[in-house]
């Protein structure tokens, strides 16, 4: 009966659950092996975003860092060993060239200067007698010679004397801010002692260092903006002097911009975050995630007639959204800048939607070199897309 019973079960009930309602072979799994149409590996069109390439005046920037500097800057140090007898140094106030700052002990030079003072007027004396003796034939001009020599020794000794009276004077080479001082009234100072530091802050040097390929970019007057922790605002200055040669350490290319510092805003000494604008230029742009890197090339897939076409391309002005083109393409081609992994030559490809500049999220990239923006930049039409 068991038997029996499992014929009868594998003759017609089994048999007949494989089967649809006419008797045919179920369809079951087709359509489910994930290809479906549009998808990366259907039958339809891959479904991609596309842009139309525009053309944009665009401002390559390179991001550096550098230094205030003082427009001119000395430390104070005596030339003379002495004791401090005047100390005419305000703390951070202004001060204008030749004030004098210090005055040392300067007694025993004028006593000096008073006993050679003396002997230069006898020995004028005794030149203008001589001079008559010799007019007269009563000397020879031997004894007058030795003479007026001693009249001349006379006068370069009070010379001396004058010269370190004034080596006992401290005065401002030029106008500036005066700093902290170091000193006091009756210290002794020497050669080796700081007594304090004068700057000129009315205007400022900016120093910094780019890479030697933007040496080419760079002249003289070219505006360069910068920021300071202690504010907010920009600021600007205007380069003046570049270093005739590159660092060889660094590869860098040392520039010094002036800056004006009206109301004494910025301080000497100040870390600073430079933006130097080195080139501006219209070219194509297309989205970063637009261009696929090559082994010794870059490409960028282009939507032609429903088709994708892979194009290689020769880029140049790069940003955190946006890379200029320099050839390859044509402005109004339409590139794809979505589903680039799935997009074969030839392939079939649907354009879905349309992107524009504006609604391309920037790609942040390490380094330095701030990317370059776009000046302007208008939506694109979508009737424009070469589909």
């Amino acid at each position: 009966m068991i038997v029996g019973g499992l014929f009868v079960y594998n003759k017609y009930f089994k048999k007949g659950s494989e089967k649809g309602p006419e008797g045919k072979a179920a369809e079951g799994g087709k359509g489910g092996d994930g290809k479906g149409k549009g998808g990366p590996g259907g039958g339809g069109p891959t479904s991609v975003n596309g842009f139309i390439v525009i053309k944009q005046a665009l401002k390559e920037e390179v991001v550096a860092t550098g230094s205030l500097l003082a427009n001119e800057q000395v430390d104070i140090f005596p030339e003379v060993s002495g004791r401090i007898t005047q100390l005419n140094i305000r703390e951070g106030q202004p001060v204008a060239a030749g004030t004098l700052l210090v005055k040392l002990y300067d007694a025993d030079l004028k006593a000096q200067l008073q006993r050679l003072l003396v002997q230069e007027e006898n020995a004028r004396r005794t030149e203008d007698r001589n001079k008559q003796l010799l007019a007269r034939g009563g000397i020879s001009q031997q004894e007058y010679d030795i003479v007026v020599t001693n009249l001349k020794s006379a006068l370069a000794d009070i010379e001396v004397v004058k010269a370190n009276l004034r080596r006992t004077e401290i005065r401002a080479p030029f106008s500036g801010v005066i700093g902290l001082r170091n000193v006091s009234l009756g210290a002794y100072v020497t050669p080796n002692t700081l007594i304090a530091r004068l700057q000129q802050t009315s205007s400022l040097k900016l120093d910094f260092s780019v890479p030697e390929k933007y040496g080419v970019s760079i002249r003289q007057g070219s505006e360069v903006r910068f920021t300071v922790d202690a504010y907010s605002k920009p600021f600007s200055g205007q380069v003046y002097a570049l270093e005739p040669s590159v660092e060889e350490a660094t590869r860098n290319l040392r520039i010094r911009a002036r800056v004006n510092n009206t109301g004494a805003q910025l301080r000497p000494g100040s870390f600073a975050k430079v933006t130097l604008t080195i080139q501006n230029e219209s070219g194509m742009i297309v989205p970063t995630q637009a261009v696929i890197p090559q082994t010794r090339s870059k490409q960028v897939v282009l939507v032609k007639n429903g088709k994708a076409v892979f194009k290689d391309v020769t880029t140049g002005i790069r940003s955190a959204s946006t890379i200029q083109i320099l050839s390859g393409i044509q402005v109004g081609d339409t590139v794809a800048t979505t589903g680039l992994l799935f997009l074969k030559p030839d392939g079939d490809v649907k354009v879905s939607r349309v992107v524009t500049l504006q609604s391309i999220k920037p790609i942040e990239q390490p380094g330095s070199a701030k990317p370059s923006q776009p000046d302007s930049v208008p939506a694109a039409d979508t009737k424009q897309a070469k589909l």
